[in-house]
């Protein structure tokens, strides 16, 4: 016996699954934020940036990258504290702040050397607070205050341990160990509490409520305090509370509290002290120590684990429920029915109390396998399609009413209460209601294509979907028993994930082609321009109409919902950001429904989302930030630049790193980023997840990259610019250029001179040509002239040599005569003319214009030479024979030989040397 009930008490704790619809919970791993383990302390900038105390050190959060930064003395740092532009930390005798440089990049400035003679020694830095112009950082034994203003210090220490220090009002309190919780005023400490309670149990956060102080301890729950009695705080959290070990907390600004504990997670406490959630490992905290606790600006949750970070955004429209231990499955259909929340998935049907968030899902026995659908028959009746057949479901019981495999969907017969339209794998089916249940009354004969999609309207006309046959249109008879036509929609394309539903009295069919409208007179389909243009690009054409009558169609960026506006009467689209790959929806089975006001149940692959319509807002400012900007070289060394100064970088120096973010935390939004490069592309590039950009091989000019970002469906308000200058290459460079230049003007220098010097020289040559060519004329005429008078020498010589012969002749024949007395003076008057020196005086004459140079030359190697050497030479220059120089000697030819001979021996010649040759060579 005890037996049995051990095995229906492990049954139970089977069918009866832990559940509770949580925030959305976002994970960081140690691999992923570059760190070590343990994370003390959390805080935030005015750009959003998230900075953690870790054991390794510092951590710096952009939103889309982890930046570890080890602590200054490699020690555990355990407080972090933004401050206006400073990010004060503390670690093992060491504070100061970290700031921002040119580069992006965050460096160190200690505190200690202010301190003087102040020395933290061995001891640590556990808190720090922004006290007015006051820094205060919490050691074991003592607080460091420290003036922004003047630098300055002012210690208050403490022999005894400080557990904790508070701001609360803007006033300080600290709980010192064994002695109580002290308030500071007029710059003294006070001792206000010494309750046994804060003696012997740590205080962990104090907090203002309605006038009085809540205490919140580590063991013992929460207490008030009056300003004279400390008191339990009559919540209903406190009896849970006492059985945690609580080690960190916080005031959220809706006045909510969450508290971390050693070993059981995270606790969400209400302004009212009711627990509302507990979030540990086991639904999604990464680690169940939580050490530190922080809200950021919008207003999400960190939580700093023993091991890992999570962000829990606390605030969100969006509440999930995840199957951890795979208990459930993946929900393929949600309903909810009699104030019962149904879910229907690959490993049956589920369901609990609508009202009870932390109530444990049950399993309903007898529907274990696929379940397809559920249907809501007017609030009478829960009908479920399973693969398995058909199910009547009343609360926690599954009666069976058909074993017909794979009942797809139900529809309602118009005009017949009693009739129900069942889509099967093997066609359609009718079922009917008698007095005492649900049966199946018929198959429809003549159609056997699954029926997964089907609308049915007045006149026993059904439209059947099936996305690889196509739509077909089936005329029934009057008794709903067989087809009696059907005809395929041929103005219809194939589609994979198409669908077919009724919405406002009309059948819709949706492909990747748009929304088409049946038209019952037409008796066919006609493209709804509307709401294609609306719904256009969509991932699954499912569309689910609610019981509010919003049509709702789901993309790969969102989920949408239609109405049609009151006034108008036209359908409005409403968008809301949940990417697929986040909502983790089953393509082609999504599923929503309304539970009340404007809260939605939407079934996932791993569980099922609660969504608040009510709570979404696109109000959020987001911004976009420029990180770091990176160069590297051939050699792959990184260069980091600064982030505000217009870059100049060499031509081909390396590529160009580009990093930037959006600080935004929400688990369910997508953060998307585009770029322009002005000066390469004039258009925004595609939109993309990747947070950094690499250019290479840019060409020489200047640039300025834009980008921007938007955040689900928002765009971010500004848009980051970073100008930058690619010089040209050394080769084309403005030094280049100039020594260019010089080369050009030197180059046209010489050139221009070579071309001078090459005209020159033809110049010169034309010019020495034509002066050849005058010489040449003048030669010629001279040479003319020459001939002339060389003719006319040899004319006058000619003339008188005949002029003497002619006289020798006739002084010959005169002196034949026989009476010499009558001829004496014709003989004298012959030799007078013989010997006449006019003849040698028209003779020189001519043979000067002829060769005047001659007589000189000859005269002056040779100056003994008489006036008749000088004439013989003259008649030798002519070339003349001794037969021809004799008449015009007047002496015989052998007197000619001798004065040949004389004058040899005058030139002095050789035997050998001729006479004329010589004389020609003057």
């Amino acid at each position: 016996m005890m037996k049995k009930i051990l095995l229906l008490l492990g049954v139970f704790l089977v069918l009866v699954l832990h559940s509770q619809e949580l925030p959305p919970i976002q994970t960081y791993t140690t691999s992923e934020y570059d760190g070590e383990n343990q994370n003390w302390m959390i805080s935030q900038d005015s750009k959003g940036y998230i900075f953690v105390a870790n054991n390794l050190g510092l951590l710096e959060f952009n939103g889309s990258e982890w930046i570890p930064y080890r602590s200054p003395n490699n020690t555990v740092l355990r407080a972090v504290k933004v401050i206006d532009d400073r990010i004060y930390s503390g670690c093992y005798e060491e504070f100061g702040y970290w700031k921002r440089n040119d580069l992006g990049d965050l460096d160190y400035y200690s505190l200690i050397p202010k301190l003087g003679e102040k020395i933290l020694n061995e001891d640590q830095i556990w808190d720090i607070i922004s006290y007015e112009e006051w820094v205060l950082f919490q050691a074991g034994h003592a607080l460091y205050f420290y003036n922004k203003t003047s630098e300055t210090f002012k210690t208050i220490n403490s022999e005894n341990i400080i557990y904790k220090v508070f701001k609360v009002n803007n006033q300080i309190y600290y709980h010192v160990a064994n002695e109580g919780i002290y308030v500071l005023e007029d710059g003294e400490p006070k001792l206000v509490i010494d309750d046994n309670i804060v003696l012997e149990d740590r205080v962990i956060d104090v907090f203002q409520h309605h006038e009085k102080l809540i205490i919140l301890s580590r063991n013992s729950g929460f207490f008030q305090f009056d300003g004279h009695k400390l008191s339990e705080w009559n919540v209903s959290s406190n009896k849970r509370l006492k059985e945690l070990n609580v080690f960190s907390s916080i005031r959220l600004k809706d006045k909510s509290f969450v508290l971390g504990s050693i070993s059981d997670g995270l606790i969400k406490i209400n302004t009212n002290g009711a627990i509302e959630y507990e979030i540990n490992q086991r639904n999604g905290l990464a680690n169940n120590t939580v050490l530190s606790l922080f809200e950021d600006d919008e207003n999400n949750v960190w939580t700093g684990l023993d091991n890992g970070i999570n962000c829990i955004n606390v605030d969100s429209s969006i509440k999930t429920f995840i199957d951890y231990y795979g208990n459930i499955g993946t929900v393929y259909t949600t309903l909810i029915f009699n104030d019962y929340l149904y879910v229907g998935t690959n490993q049956g049907l589920f369901y609990r109390a609508l009202g009870s968030k932390n109530e444990d899902f049950t399993f309903i026995k007898g529907t274990a396998g696929q379940v397809w659908s559920l249907y809501n028959d007017s609030n009478r009746n829960l009908f479920c399609g399973h693969h398995l057949g058909t199910f009547i479901i009343e609360e926690n019981t599954a009666k069976s009413i058909s074993t017909i495999l794979g009942a797809w969907n139900f529809k309602k017969i118009p005009n017949h209460d009693d009739l129900l339209l069942q889509g099967n794998y093997d066609g359609l089916y009718v079922l009917q209601k008698n007095s005492e249940s649900w049966y199946v009354r018929n198959k429809i004969d003549g159609f056997k294509n699954s029926s997964r999609f089907f609308e049915i309207n007045d006149r026993n006309q059904i439209l059947v979907n099936n996305e690889y046959k196509g739509v077909f249109r089936i005329q029934l008879d009057s008794t709903l028993h067989e087809v009696v036509d059907i005809k395929r929609q041929s103005e219809l394309s194939l589609g994979k994930n198409s669908g077919l539903i009724t919405y406002k009295g009309n059948i819709l069919y949706t492909s990747e082609d748009g929304v088409f409208d049946y038209k019952k007179n037409e008796g066919k389909f006609v493209k709804n321009t509307d709401l294609s243009e609306k719904v256009s690009p969509y991932k699954s054409a499912k569309m689910v109409v609610d019981q509010r009558g919003k049509l709702w169609l789901f993309s790969d960026q969102n989920i949408s919902f239609i109405e049609n506006d009151n006034l108008t009467n036209k359908p409005e689209l409403t968008t809301i950001s949940i990417p697929l790959n986040l909502r983790k929806g089953i393509l082609g089975f999504e599923n929503i429904q309304h539970i009340e006001k404007e809260k939605y149940v939407l079934g996932t692959s791993y569980g099922y989302l609660t969504l608040n319509a009510s709570q979404i807002s696109n109000e959020t400012d987001y911004f976009v930030y420029l990180n770091s900007v990176k160069i590297a070289d051939r050699d792959d060394k990184v260069l980091k630049l600064p982030i505000k100064d217009r870059g100049v970088f060499e031509h081909k120096q390396g590529a160009l790193f580009f990093d930037y973010s959006v600080p935004e935390y929400n688990k369910f939004l997508d953060v998307k980023y585009q770029y322009k490069l002005n000066g390469k592309m004039e258009r925004w590039s595609a939109w993309s997840e990747q947070s950094s950009l690499q250019f290479e091989n840019l060409p020489f000019g200047d640039y300025n990259l834009e980008i921007r970002a938007k955040v689900g469906n928002q765009r971010t308000k500004n848009t980051v610019n970073y100008p930058f200058t690619i010089d040209r290459p050394w080769y084309i460079s403005n030094i280049a250029i100039i020594v260019y230049l010089i080369m050009l003007s030197v180059i046209g220098l010489l050139v221009h001179k070579a071309y001078k010097f090459y005209y020159e020289r033809i110049i010169r040559h034309e010019h020495l040509k034509n002066e050849r060519q005058i010489v040449q004329v003048k030669n010629e005429k001279l040479n003319q002239d020459i001939e002339g008078k060389n003719r006319e020498l040899a004319i006058s010589t000619m003339s008188i040599i005949k002029k003497n012969e002619m006289l020798r002749k006739i002084k010959k024949e005169l002196k034949k005569a026989k009476n010499k007395s009558d001829i004496g003076s014709a003989v004298e008057l012959i030799d007078n003319n013989l010997n006449n020196t006019k003849d040698w005086k028209f003779f020189k004459e001519a043979f000067n214009n002829a060769d005047k140079d001659f007589m000189d030359k000859i005269k002056a190697k040779h100056p003994e030479l008489t006036p008749n050497d000088l004439k013989f030479c003259a008649y030798l220059r002519l070339n003349l024979s001794s037969k021809e120089m004799a008449p015009l000697l007047n002496i015989s030819i052998k007197s000619v030989e001798t004065k040949r001979y004389r004058l040899r021996k005058k030139l002095q010649l050789q035997h050998d040397d001729s006479l004329v040759n010589y004389i020609l060579k003057f």
